[in-house]
């Protein structure tokens, strides 16, 4: 049977009369734990207590706020040097490339090469910042992204009959706004209105905002979808099957493209309210978010005809793109 008379006495002088842990006591263990890295067993003995009362000091100080503890998700260093050779065998400004998605979260990996875009793009108020439908920038937007006070936060493409979320493009515009408190500058419009709708919408003020900003932006965010025909959600505009859509390799803005990069016309786009893939050329910072094996092909197509100047990804889509460019 062990005697615990020695760290009895040395708890009797620890805690305060309301059956508490002096304050002092706490800071003592903490300081002694997290700071000057002693064990338990020795600061047991030190204060004169047995090891589970020691246990139940260091979870009061954390109860107290005498101890924070914060867990960050650890930064890592892009690969330098494969997203300068990728931006070269694509011809793009820069490539920003992210450690390996695997099973983590999509957003929460890109988020950070996304921020890096977004700074460089250098966006003050007033500027205008757009972005696209799809699952990969849908997801980014969960995540923490620099702060851009004042700038502009308009879609590229209409979308408000959509029934997936990926493509519930004010919505995806709003929450970006939300994150770089911005100003939502929101598209309230179907992407493909009927021809009568369609002729009234370009006329509504609000509408003709955001077309305004389509010409003047200075960043964009955009999703490159995989080939329609590979893919499990698709927006509405894809409905039916079409014989255009085996020709697809991708699409931005829900305007589809063949392995050229040249966009593939379809009757409906003389009504359909998204930017056009060859306005996408004059944007400053064209930025595209896409990760995944089953897109080299939509962003290799993409990239060479210029929608987009600047690309974040992972380092696998990324090494699987570099050897795609060299034909290996």
């Amino acid at each position: 049977m062990s005697d615990d008379s020695g760290s009895s006495r040395g708890q009797r002088s620890s805690v305060s009369s309301r059956g508490r842990f002096d304050p002092a006591v706490l800071y003592q263990a903490a300081l002694a734990y997290y700071v000057d890295n002693a064990t338990q067993a020795e600061i047991a003995e030190s204060l004169g207590v047995s090891r589970p009362t020691v246990s139940r000091l260091l979870s009061e100080a954390r109860a107290a706020g005498i101890v924070t503890i914060e867990v960050r998700e650890p930064r890592f260093e892009e690969d330098a040097e494969l997203a300068g050779r990728l931006a070269e065998a694509l011809g793009l400004r820069k490539v920003y490339v992210t450690p390996t998605v695997g099973r983590r979260d999509v957003g929460a990996v890109l988020a950070p090469g996304v921020g890096r875009a977004l700074e460089d793009a250098a966006l003050v108020a007033g500027d205008g910042l757009l972005i696209s439908s799809g699952v990969t920038v849908y997801q980014v937007v969960d995540h923490p992204l620099p702060q851009l006070p004042g700038v502009l936060v308009a879609p590229t493409v209409g979308g408000q009959l959509e029934a997936e979320g990926p493509y519930q493009t004010n919505e995806i515009a709003r929450r970006l706004a939300m994150k770089v408190n911005g100003r939502p500058v929101l598209l309230y419009a179907p992407a493909l209105p009927s021809a009568e709708l369609y002729s009234s919408l370009l006329r509504d003020p609000h509408i003709q905002e955001v077309l305004g900003l389509w010409q003047t932006a200075k960043a964009a965010l955009l999703g490159v979808g995989a080939p329609p025909l590979t893919r499990t959600i698709m927006p509405s505009t894809f409905q039916g099957n079409p014989r255009w859509l085996r020709s697809a390799v991708g699409d931005i803005n829900a305007r589809p493209y063949d392995v050229h990069g040249t966009p593939i016309e379809l009757e409906s786009n003389e009504r359909l309210i998204a930017m056009r893939l060859e306005e996408l050329r004059e944007v400053p910072h064209a930025i595209a978010v896409a990760v995944g094996r089953n897109k080299i092909g939509s962003i290799i197509a993409a990239a060479r005809a210029g929608f987009f100047n600047h690309l974040v990804t992972d380092t696998d889509t990324a090494a699987a793109l570099e050897a795609a460019a060299a034909g290996r």
